[in-house]
């Protein structure tokens, strides 16, 4: 079925339930799963700027994934984390675009609907532009 599915994770209830998903997904298919945390310009600008060692840097963006890896470990699938930089959208798309990624699982952030059409979502994005299927879960 699937050998290798990008899971876009940020820490939030929304990304804690995509991984749910994405964690029966990989049992049923025995793959992989990429956890993709995308840090955005300005993050990545605060970041540098509050904090001198860039080790204390990593470890801060991995502990907002740790529930996300904890509940992988405790489901016993194989994973690996990406740290990406750049808007996440984009990221998003142009990291599923370049692997050998044969499903995206996304969380939905519930935006009402004249934010999703002025702003556009990080979801929407995704499941527009990726090559492969997208799973956005509520």
């Amino acid at each position: 079925m699937y050998n290798q599915i990008l899971l876009a994770s940020d820490g939030s209830n929304h990304a804690l339930r995509a991984t749910e998903e994405a964690i029966i997904l990989a049992k049923a298919s025995n793959a992989k799963v990429i956890i993709a945390y995308v840090v955005d310009f300005d993050q990545s600008k605060s970041d540098v700027l509050h904090n001198s060692d860039t080790n204390d840097i990593d470890l801060k963006r991995k502990k907002q994934l740790h529930r996300t890896e904890t509940m992988l470990i405790d489901a016993d699938v194989l994973h690996e984390i990406v740290i990406l930089h750049g808007e996440p959208g984009p990221s998003l798309v142009e990291y599923a675009n370049e692997q050998p990624v044969e499903l995206v699982v996304i969380g939905s952030r519930g935006l009402n609907k004249m934010q999703e059409m002025v702003l556009g979502s990080v979801s929407y994005k995704v499941a527009k532009h990726v090559k492969c299927p997208v799973l956005i879960v509520k």
